[in-house]
C-alpha cells in the first residue's frame, strides 16, 4: 500500500482502533525494536566477545563505540534525507541495510569485522530510528497521535525489557554471535508489514540540499576524537596515531561548527542554542548520559568477570531498571507539567549519581539483594525522575516548529556522551588493557568509574538548579483572557534568547494570533512533524505532548 501524499496523511488520517493503523504501529513499534534490542543485548555479551576474539578492553570499547559512531554522525541527515525522498523509504532502506550489518556480526571471524559490522549497523540504525516517531506523526489523525504515540512508546518499553534476558539466553545457551540474528525475524515482518500497509510522507517544502558535509565532518571529527581516547591510554599519548587522531578529531569537529554556521539548510541550526533553557537542558543531558554510557558499559563485565554472574543473570539483574521506568516515566512527565521540570532534573540526576555511587558495593562478595537490587532500584528510580522532563524541556524551550529538530539535537548530544564516556571512562579509572580479564585489578577500577560517574551525574543536577527554570503557571480560566495586543510582544526577549518571529524564543503566538504552519506539516492542524525522534538509552521517549502553549521560563 503506498498511499503517497505529500502530507502523509490518507484522507483526515489513520486511526488507532483501524486495523490500518494497528499495522502501521506494529511496522514502528518493531522497527524501532531492531535497534534498541540490539543495543541492550550487546553489553551482555561483551565479556564472551573478549574472551573468544582474545580481546583488550580497546576492542570491547570499539564494538560498542563503532556502532555509536555512525549512529550519532548520521542521525540529523538521516532524518533529512526521510523528509525529502519519504520517510517509509528510507525507514525500509535502514531495515534492511541493519539486517546486512547484523549478518556481517554474526559471522566476523575477528574483532576488527565485528567493529566494522557494528558501524554498518548504526548507518543502519540512523536511517530507520528517526522514521518510527515520525511515520507516526504523519499518518495517524491528529486526535489519535497522543494515542499511537504512547501506544508506541509503551510496546517499545517492552520489547527493550526483553532485550537483556533473550540476549543473555542466548549468549548462555548457545553463542553470542546469535544475539545478532534476533534481528532477522524481527526485520522480516517490519518489511512486510510496511511494504503493505505503511503510508509514505514527505516534506514537499523542504529546500536545501542534504548537509552530507556537516554529517560527514562530525562522523569523522567524532571518530578521530574517539580513537586518540580510546587508543592512547595503551599506545601512549605521545604515539603520532594518537596525537593526529585527537588533533585531527578536534579540528575537524571546529570546521563542523564553522560549516554549520554558514550551511545554507545546517543539519544543526546553532541558532536554537541561543535558548539559555535549550542550551542548560542539553548541558545537563551531557553530563546524565555521559555518566550512565561510561558506567553501563562497564557494569555487565563487573557482574560477569567479577560477581561471577552468567550472562542471563547479568541481563536479569538489570531488568529492575526497565521496569520502574516503565512503571514510572510517564507519572514524572505528568508531575514535571504541573510543577515545572527544575526540581525533578535537579534532584534526578543527584539521585542517579547516588544508584551510581551504590556500585561501588557491587563485588565478589556480596550478593544481588543486599549489593546489586538496591543500587539498581536507586539508580532506575533517578532515571525515571530525570529522563521525560529532560527530553519534554528540550522539546519546550525552542518554539514548536523546531520541536522535530530539537529532539534530535538533544538526542545526538546523548549519544555523543556516551560515546565520550565509554571511551574516556575506563582509562581515567586505570582500566586498560586485558585488566577486564583480572577481576581483582578490574573491581578496582570499576568501583572508581562508579564514583566518577556519580560525580558527574551530581554535577549535572547542580546545573539544573543553577540553570533550569520552571515556565510560568498556565493563564486559569478565572484569569483575564490576554489581550490581542500580546501578539506582538512589547518586552524584549529573555537574555541569551532571541526572538525569530516576533515572538520571544521558546514561545508561540496566542491563539487570536495566526501561526504559520510547520513545513511539511499537515495544515489541518499545526501541529509540527517530528523529523527524528528521541530515543536517548535506547528506550521510548515519554509520552507525546504539544508545547506549543508553553512560553519561555522565565
Amino acid at each position: 500500500m503506498d498511499g503517497s501524499r505529500g502530507d502523509g496523511l490518507q484522507g483526515d488520517g489513520l486511526r488507532v482502533d483501524s486495523p490500518a493503523g494497528r499495522w502501521v504501529l506494529a511496522a514502528t513499534v518493531l522497527g524501532s525494536a531492531i535497534a534498541s534490542i540490539d543495543a541492550t543485548v550487546v553489553g551482555i555479551a561483551l565479556p564472551a566477545i573478549g574472551r573468544d576474539f582474545d580481546a583488550g578492553l580497546a576492542s570491547l570499547q570499539w564494538v560498542v563505540t563503532g556502532y555509536t559512531l555512525t549512529l550519532a554522525g548520521l542521525l540529523l541527515v538521516a532524518g533529512d534525507l526521510g523528509d525529502r525522498y519519504g520517510r517509509r523509504r528510507i525507514f525500509l532502506i535502514g531495515v534492511v541495510w541493519f539486517v546486512v550489518a547484523s549478518m556481517g556480526a554474526t559471522v566476523a571471524p575477528n574483532a576488527p569485522v565485528l567493529i566494522g559490522s557494528r558501524a554498518l549497523q548504526g548507518v543502519g540504525a540512523a536511517l530507520l530510528t528517526p522514521g518510527s516517531l515520525a511515520i507516526l506523526e504523519a499518518s495517524f489523525a491528529p486526535q489519535d497521535r497522543s494515542r499511537a504515540i504512547g501506544a508506541w512508546s509503551g510496546l517499545s518499553g517492552v520489547a527493550l525489557a526483553i532485550g537483556p534476558f533473550l540476549g543473555g539466553w542466548l549468549v548462555e545457551v548457545w553463542s553470542w554471535r546469535l544475539i545478532f540474528l534476533i534481528n532477522l525475524p524481527v526485520a522480516a515482518v517490519v518489511l512486510v508489514l510496511t511494504w503493505r500497509h505503511v503510508p509514505e510522507s514527505r516534506d514537499p517544502q523542504v529546500g536545501g540540499r542534504v548537509d552530507v558535509g556537516g554529517g560527514a565532518l562530525v562522523t569523522l571529527g567524532l571518530v578521530g576524537l574517539t580513537y586518540g581516547l580510546i587508543e592512547g591510554p595503551g599506545a601512549g599519548w605521545g604515539r603520532p596515531a594518537v596525537v593526529v587522531a585527537l588533533v585531527g578529531g578536534a579540528l575537524l569537529l571546529a570546521a563542523f561548527v564553522g560549516w554549520e554556521r554558514r550551511a545554507p539548510a545546517p543539519m544543526l541550526p546553532l541558532e536554537l542554542f541561543a535558548a539559555r533553557q535549550f542550551a542548560a537542558t542539553n548541558l545537563v543531558t551531557f553530563a546524565v548520559y555521559a555518566a550512565l554510557g561510561g558506567a553501563l558499559f562497564l557494569l555487565p563485565i563487573q557482574l560477569q568477570q567479577v560477581c561471577g554472574y552468567s550472562p542471563l543473570q547479568s541481563g536479569v539483574a538489570l531488568l529492575p531498571v526497565t521496569v520502574i521506568m516503565l512503571l514510572l516515566s510517564a507519572r514524572s512527565g505528568a508531575l514535571a507539567t504541573r510543577i515545572g521540570p527544575r526540581l525533578q532534573m535537579s534532584a534526578g540526576p543527584v539521585l542517579v549519581g547516588v544508584g551510581l555511587a551504590l556500585f561501588t558495593r557491587v563485588d565478589a562478595a556480596g550478593n544481588y539483594l543486599t549489593a546489586v537490587l538496591p543500587a539498581v532500584a536507586v539508580f532506575g528510580l533517578g532515571l525515571a525522575t530525570t529522563v521525560a522532563p529532560l527530553t519534554a524541556t528540550a522539546l519546550a524551550a525552542v518554539p514548536a516548529r523546531h520541536a522535530g529538530i530539537a529532539s534530535a539535537v538533544n538526542n545526538d548530544v546523548a549519544r555523543a556522551a556516551g560515546l565520550i564516556a565509554v571511551a574516556v571512562l575506563p582509562a581515567a579509572a586505570g582500566i586498560t588493557g586485558a585488566s577486564y580479564l583480572r577481576p581483582a585489578e578490574f573491581s578496582r577500577g570499576f568501583h572508581t568509574a562508579a564514583l566518577l560517574a556519580a560525580g558527574l551525574c551530581a554535577l549535572g543536577g547542580v546545573v539544573a538548579a543553577l540553570t533550569i527554570r520552571n515556565p510560568p503557571r498556565p493563564t486559569t480560566a478565572a484569569e483575564p483572557a490576554p489581550s490581542a495586543a500580546r501578539a506582538e510582544p512589547t518586552t524584549p526577549a529573555a537574555a541569551g534568547t532571541p526572538a525569530t518571529t516576533g515572538t520571544p524564543a521558546g514561545t508561540d503566538a496566542p491563539a487570536a494570533t495566526a501561526t504559520p504552519a510547520v513545513t511539511g506539516t499537515p495544515a489541518v492542524t499545526g501541529t509540527p512533524v517530528p523529523r527524528w525522534s528521541h530515543c536517548c538509552l535506547d528506550a521510548p521517549p515519554p509520552p507525546h505532548r504539544d508545547f506549543r502553549s508553553v512560553p519561555e521560563p522565565r
